[in-house]
């Protein structure tokens, strides 16, 4: 569907094609010239024209990081791509190519206005991240099904779509189809939905459209739903409490306890089991809300922490920043005088004072900065000895409540052996109420050794799966800690102080510079 094009060679966008374009759009005249002779800063194109110029390939742009419109149409452009870096467009324009897919435009955040008329194109996809359009041209393409057009419907800014040329607009109820499922457009093919249109649109889809919004609003309640338990799984994964909530360590200790399971065929054991389950997870959501309610206690005493280092750098930021503007001061003062004095003495004196205040302000920044390691230093020392308190009494209230846990179900495996033996008993004496038993199960109750040694393979199961989540809480925090206190120490007593170190020598090197230059220029010779 997309028109023919001329048989000049194809070309891709080129360094010299893009030159060409940014000085034939830009100035005129005098203005031109002077533009021309200081040379394209691509970075400072706001709106480029690349038009008719028959690119087969996409290239080079990157560098208009600021470019906010971009014309190629009428091109022979097949696949949309290299357009990475143009995060500042609003307005695109891809007409007249031979592009087949919708794709690489991902990261064009602010785009508004999108022309893709006639191309080739059949599938609207790939353009969930762009929802500020407000305009978008699709006629003349390949599009057959009008439902494909309910893809729009997460455009809640879309005002404007053409799609007149499209196979699908042989249907001569398009425009109402259109109408009805898109209710924010103002303008379908360029004309205004006129009110008429809108209420006849309206009527001939009202239940298609209602049955619709109930689909979409199950859908976003789902999808609400689904972030929502995203949102709790990385909370207690970060709590190290995941598990917790629920039977989920309970179901845990049965997952790979096969005898267990086969136990509960006798309603009896069921019973004992249930009653078990019961006092389990209660013991289980109370480890979980202690574990939660630590977790934000500890993220509340590094969010103070945090702050108190932050606040410490931005006193300190301060009172540099007077002594640099101090210091600059002064500069700005004597160097005029420098520059204009004749008495050679005069200068001398002049240059060894600025020198003194050099070394000064050199020893003062020096000085603060060791300042602020300290501070920082006893700041850190400070959140570390609190911490280690917190995790200290966190892990022995952690091991008391896993030790109920383990209590817990050593009281049930002594339950159990005794329900056990009852049923062995009936099973050895032939006992009708074990009749019903299947094959599996009888096994277990071939002789003493078969039934203990059953109990005691799934009871060492469950004080193993225990004993994991224990560690896992534990060595979690301790974990955590370990790295957390690392990347403090890592980023402010190595990165930042060295950093700010190298600041303070490029800043005397600097302003030493300064003044050799300013002597070697302006300095009167002795004769």
């Amino acid at each position: 569907m997309s028109r023919l094009h001329d048989t000049t060679e194809p070309a891709v966008v080129s360094e010299d094609m893009l030159v060409f374009a940014v000085e034939s759009q830009g100035p005129k005249g005098m203005a031109g010239r002077i533009a021309k002779e200081e040379g394209v800063n691509f970075s400072h194109v706001k709106s480029l024209r690349l038009d008719y110029r028959n690119i087969l390939r996409i290239d080079n742009v990157w560098r208009f990081t600021n470019l906010t419109k971009l014309q190629l149409d009428n091109n022979i452009i097949a696949k949309i791509e290299g357009l990475d870096m143009l995060v500042n467009l609003v307005w695109l324009d891809l007409s007249f190519n031979n592009i087949e897919k919708i794709e690489g435009l991902d990261t064009l955040v602010k785009l508004e206005d999108l022309s893709l008329f006639n191309n080739r194109i059949s599938l609207l996809e790939n353009m969930e991240t762009l929802t500020n359009l407000h305009i978008v041209s699709l006629g003349n393409n390949d599009f057959n099904d009008l439902n494909s057009l309910l893809y729009l419907r997460q455009f809640k800014k879309l005002k404007t779509v053409c799609i007149s040329g499209n196979p699908m607009c042989m249907n001569e109820d398009y425009k109402l189809f259109t109408t009805a499922h898109l209710p924010n457009l103002d303008y379908i093919d360029y004309r205004a939905i006129t009110t008429e249109m809108r209420t006849q649109a309206n009527e001939k889809y009202r239940d298609i459209v209602e049955e619709l919004i109930a689909e979409e609003l199950s859908e976003s309640r789902k999808q609400e739903e689904a972030l929502i338990r995203r949102q709790q799984e990385t909370l207690h994964k970060a709590a190290f409490v995941d598990l917790l909530d629920g039977s989920g360590l309970f179901d845990s200790m049965y997952e790979s306890d096969p005898d267990g399971n086969r136990l509960q065929e006798i309603p009896e054991i069921k019973e004992l089991v249930d009653s078990f389950r019961e006092q389990f997870v209660e013991q289980c959501h109370q480890i979980f809300e202690f574990g939660i309610k630590e977790h934000n206690r500890r993220q509340e005493e590094t969010d103070q922490f945090l702050e108190c280092l932050e606040e410490a750098k931005t006193e300190n930021r301060h009172l540099c920043v007077q002594q640099v503007k101090t210091f600059l001061t002064y500069k700005k003062t004597v160097f005029p005088i420098m520059l204009q004095t004749q008495d050679v003495d005069e200068l001398d004196s002049l240059m060894e004072a600025y020198n003194e205040k050099l070394s000064k302000i050199s020893s003062c920044l020096t000085g603060l900065e060791l300042q602020l390691v300290d501070q920082l230093e006893e700041t850190i020392k400070e959140f570390e000895r609190n911490i280690s308190d917190m995790i200290t009494a966190y892990v022995e209230q952690v091991q008391a409540m896993f030790a109920q846990c383990r209590e817990l179900e050593n009281m049930h495996n002594e339950k159990l052996v005794e329900q056990c033996a009852a049923v062995l008993d009936k099973v050895i004496h032939n006992s009708p109420e074990v009749e019903a038993l299947t094959e599996d199960l009888r096994l277990l109750f071939v002789d003493k050794d078969s039934m203990n040694n059953a109990i005691s393979s799934s009871h060492e199961n469950h004080i193993h799966e225990i004993d994991t989540k224990e560690d896992c809480m534990i060595t979690g925090v301790n974990d955590w800690v370990a790295a957390f206190i690392g990347r403090v120490h890592e980023e402010e007593e190595v990165k930042r102080n060295r950093h700010r170190i190298m600041e303070i020598n490029h800043f005397i090197d600097y302003q030493t510079e300064e003044l050799d230059n300013l002597e070697l220029e302006e300095a009167p010779v002795d004769q």
